[in-house]
């Protein structure tokens, strides 16, 4: 388990933007992929957006594609999500998370890959 520590929740009306922060450690940020997960009430946990170490790769849900960004800042130890054009069906609780194992399997947005799991920060869209 490695610290993560997501922010950024909040809630808006549909067609706003929101971005989530997700704080890791410097070598989590430089050997781990990271990708942020969504869980709603009564829903399997979707994986949204995932991004290999150093920002050399990036995977997205068919559902985020075009309105999602994912990215590193790797000066600041941390893993954004930008949300434009945001729709009721996004709301869900969203993780982050990092698996350590993708530069001998590659990157993946499926949960199980993901051995370490952020607190959650709520997303809350209103039509």
């Amino acid at each position: 388990q490695v610290p993560l520590v997501e922010s950024g929740g909040g809630s808006v009306q549909a067609g706003g933007s929101l971005r989530l922060s997700c704080a890791a450690s410097e070598n989590t940020i430089n050997t781990a992929c990271l990708g942020l997960f969504r869980q709603a009430l009564g829903q399997w946990r979707e994986g949204v957006a995932s991004i290999r170490y150093g920002g050399y790769g990036t995977k997205y849900a068919e559902s985020v594609k075009d309105r999602f960004t994912i990215w590193l800042d790797n000066g600041k130890k941390t893993l954004y999500l930008q949300m434009n054009n945001l729709k009721p069906e996004d709301t869900a609780m969203y993780y982050c998370a990092a698996d350590d194992r993708c530069s001998t399997y590659g990157l993946s947005r499926r949960p199980e890959r993901f051995g370490s799991w952020g607190q959650g920060t709520q997303v809350s869209v209103s039509s």
